[in-house]
């Protein structure tokens, strides 16, 4: 994908003048950012991906009385409401981890890292539905496969939400703005623009997010990988905590400084090992959804064009390549090969040719895994 040429997905801008200025900075709507946009997942199919166990579902319907509510699927479809039932949503998280064309779809934004790339969820709503007026804390393209949405946003200063209501509606929310999306029609949102979605009749809507991996959690997972790092040296004994020099207390509850010392020092050594950040960084950002899995590939198939698993994770940095929460290291003209894997998601006959032994052992047992696959 060129970053410099003008795309009709992003209403004539080019991948570059779209994230100088709209990303992380203003909303942007596209009309017929894909035109004739003829939606590769139907109702009856996306009703029944909801009723599958390890796909992420929820039903959200607005009473009569004004009040909300929300069920997690599986959903058997005789559980839903009927379509001439106003006022109901289906909301199918990850639909490109089982469908190809959703998968394809996504493609088209890989103008974003891949490491911000979460998934593609599509809402199918009756007359009326929707979520509730709401924030994101993360960017969003909301792409209209079928019907009519209308969508009210605005740059909410009153964050305040509703009690009592198992969703995160706003308890006042304010909007600047006001558009009806048809097919094709998308419209981007950055963090923190509040919206309203109403479907006018029968709708579907495919929204594309993108992960914001929040500070804390971050800091958890990367401490936690961290410490596996620290291999275990069966000749060496572990360094423990002592305190010869201990003088007898009168505030027993009271954390010795030593102690706290230690821990410190402890967490510095374990920053400070070889790229270990950088190896804990990598395998987090490229680990899987907890409700992912693979199919294991036919055992002993010969390696032609290679392409990777819609599922799959793959990102790599200077010294690494990544997959799946999976880390190796990689250099010279394998390392060259696996980022043009990563990058593309496939790797023709003629470019496996030039992979080592090594390389190409290592892409066999990721296809043995389902990680990958070969095709003729």
């Amino acid at each position: 994908m060129s970053i410099d040429q003008p795309l009709a997905l992003l209403g004539g801008l080019s991948p570059s003048q779209f994230m100088q200025r709209h990303w992380h900075k203003k909303p942007l709507l596209v009309r017929q950012a894909i035109a004739g946009f003829a939606p590769p997942v139907l109702r009856t199919e996306l009703l029944a991906l909801a009723g599958q166990e390890g796909v992420e579902s929820r039903l959200i319907q607005l009473q009569d009385g004004g009040g909300w509510t929300l069920r997690h699927g599986p959903f058997a479809r005789r559980s839903l409401p009927t379509l001439q039932t106003p006022r109901w949503t289906v909301l199918v998280q990850g639909v490109d981890l089982h469908h190809e064309a959703v998968h394809a779809l996504m493609q088209q934004f890989r103008f974003v890292p891949e490491a911000r790339l979460d998934d593609l969820m599509i809402s199918y709503a009756t007359d009326g539905g929707g979520v509730g007026p709401h924030f994101d804390s993360y960017d969003v393209f909301l792409l209209q496969a079928h019907g009519r949405r209308r969508w009210r946003i605005g740059r909410q200063k009153n964050l305040r939400l509703q009690e009592d209501v198992p969703l995160r509606i706003l308890a006042e929310f304010e909007p600047e703005e006001e558009y009806v999306l048809e097919p094709g029609d998308m419209l981007y949102l950055p963090p923190g623009w509040a919206h309203d979605g109403i479907a006018e009749g029968e709708c579907m809507t495919y929204s594309i997010g993108f992960r914001s991996p929040e500070r804390d959690e971050m800091a958890r997972e990367l401490l936690l990988r961290l410490t596996d790092e620290e291999e275990c040296d069966l000749n060496q004994h572990p360094v423990v905590y002592r305190d010869p020099q201990q003088e007898a207390v009168t505030h027993p509850g009271a954390i010795p400084a030593g102690l706290l010392d230690f821990a410190r020092q402890a967490l510095q050594r374990a920053l400070n090992q070889p790229l270990a950040l950088e190896r804990a960084l990598g395998e987090y950002l490229s680990e899987p959804k907890a409700n992912v899995w693979f199919e294991p590939g036919p055992e002993g198939q010969m390696l032609e064009n290679l392409r990777l698993d819609k599922r799959t994770r793959m990102l790599y940095d200077d010294k690494h390549i990544f997959i799946n929460g999976e880390s190796y290291r990689a250099s010279g003209r394998d390392a060259t090969l696996m980022r043009r894997l990563a990058d593309a998601r496939r790797l023709s006959a003629k470019e496996l040719a030039r992979a080592s032994d090594e390389a190409l052992e290592l892409l066999a047992s990721w296809c043995d895994a389902g990680w990958a696959h070969s095709e003729a």
